[in-house]
């Protein structure tokens, strides 16, 4: 099946292809019950050597930069606590840490996890990390243009591999919060 978005020819219904992701990811697809049907999820496999944003538009073309979005794990603390949130935003942003980050969760400094933790705690490869399959009870603040996107690209867990979904998709997520501002 030919993808929505990008040159991607062999797009497959991700739950038709569990296998391919990460746990994490494999268990939200496997039990997704939102509005958006699950096989409207869809696994594209891509070079797990160019993941990063740029890399990747400079291969698979510049106009996935304003259809896709990143997911980055941040750290926030206030007092002598500590919580992770994750925060989805347009490719060609970046997170508003220090404003909308801090504000909406109420902390006192805000900074990007360590890489290690995130990896750790949400079973997912650096670069690859996306909100499908996040720990449940960690927020993840969204930006409301990825939802208005008609299609997303995002990662899929690993490296290698993509997923793109509905944007209304990033709505319904276990704790998906919009937030306006949250991407520079």
């Amino acid at each position: 099946m030919r993808a929505p978005i990008g040159p991607f020819d062999n797009a497959v219904p991700a739950p038709d292809c569990l296998a391919e992701l990460v746990a994490p990811v494999a268990g939200a697809v496997a039990g997704w019950s939102g509005d958006v049907p699950a096989e409207q999820i869809l696994y594209v496999d891509t070079d797990p050597a160019i993941a990063d944003t740029g890399a990747f538009v400079a291969h698979y073309g510049q106009d996935l930069l304003g259809r896709s979005a990143n997911c980055v794990v941040v750290a926030a603390r206030r007092g002598g606590g500590t919580t992770l949130a994750a925060c989805l935003v347009p490719s060609g942003g970046r997170v508003d840490v220090n404003g909308a980050v801090r504000r909406h969760l109420g902390a006192r400094k805000v900074s990007f996890a360590p890489m290690e933790t995130a990896v750790e705690l949400t079973g997912m490869e650096y670069g690859g990390i996306t909100p499908v399959g996040l720990p449940d009870d960690w927020p993840l603040l969204v930006d409301p243009a990825v939802v208005g996107m008609p299609h997303v690209l995002v990662g899929s867990g690993r490296r290698r591999g993509k997923l793109i979904a509905p944007g209304p998709l990033f709505a319904q997520l276990p704790g998906a919060e919009l937030v306006e501002g949250l991407s520079l």
